[in-house]
């Protein structure tokens, strides 16, 4: 279930009301004002559970069903600086290996790179899947894995020379897909562009259309640190 099943569901049921308790409803909704965690979703719900429309047994079901299908929904609220960040931290919980690089690790650190393990510089990069033909936040636009809408993660800022291994992380509400590419195979591949003209800087793009162009750089969670090493030292 996503949110415009979910939408679906909640109307279906909003239909069951009396008239007078949808014009209520509706009356509210229009001047809803929303605060995380206190939604329209939120307030539906505990409208419908005290009309009786919606036991909380029924409630329960259907959350269990949405949370199983939208697992990493909360990711599409963060602020772009925290989804960016946050990965250090969980690469480093998925492996112990990796490190925050400072200068008793590697001598010319300046800030270049994100992630140290073994000698290899790291750079991570993450993006989540929205749909590009919907308009909206992003948690409105968000996708499941095999959703069938058109999406673009665009990955910024590359600079190969500053880095050894890329690991790319892209995020839908179901699945997080984690691909590692030597800065070699960054700057071979045929999507790997200038960001602006005359820059410095370079972008690689995954698409809906382009993504299984990339199975060959999808690596387990369990394995990135290791593919991240054997990949770090080819670059030597």
């Amino acid at each position: 279930m996503d949110l415009k099943q979910l939408k679906e569901y909640l109307e279906r049921l909003t239909a069951s009301l009396s008239e007078k308790n949808r014009q209520v409803l509706q009356a509210r909704l229009q001047g809803l004002i929303s605060v995380f965690p206190f939604n329209e979703y939120e307030y539906i719900l505990m409208f419908l559970l005290d009309k009786g429309v919606l036991t909380f047994a029924e409630y329960e079901k259907l959350r269990k069903s949405y949370v199983s299908a939208n697992r990493y929904a909360e990711l599409y609220g963060l602020a772009p600086r925290i989804f960016g960040e946050m990965w250090h931290e969980h690469l480093m919980e998925l492996d112990h290996r990796f490190r925050k690089p400072d200068k008793s690790l590697d001598p010319n650190y300046d800030g270049q790179y994100d992630l140290w393990i073994e000698g290899v510089r790291v750079e991570v990069k993450a993006c989540r899947a929205a749909n590009a033909k919907q308009r909206g936040n992003l948690v409105e636009k968000a996708l499941r894995y095999n959703s069938k809408e058109p999406y673009w993660m665009n990955f910024q800022q590359i600079k190969t020379g500053m880095a050894d291994v890329f690991i790319f992380i892209g995020v839908w509400l179901d699945k997080i897909a984690y691909w590692v590419l030597s800065s070699e195979e960054v700057r071979k591949n045929k999507y790997y562009s200038s960001q602006h003209r005359g820059g410095i800087e370079y972008q690689i793009g995954i698409t809906n259309r382009n993504i299984a162009e990339f199975d060959a750089y999808l690596t387990e969670p369990h394995k990135i640190g290791d593919v991240v090493i054997e990949k770090g030292k080819q670059e030597k």
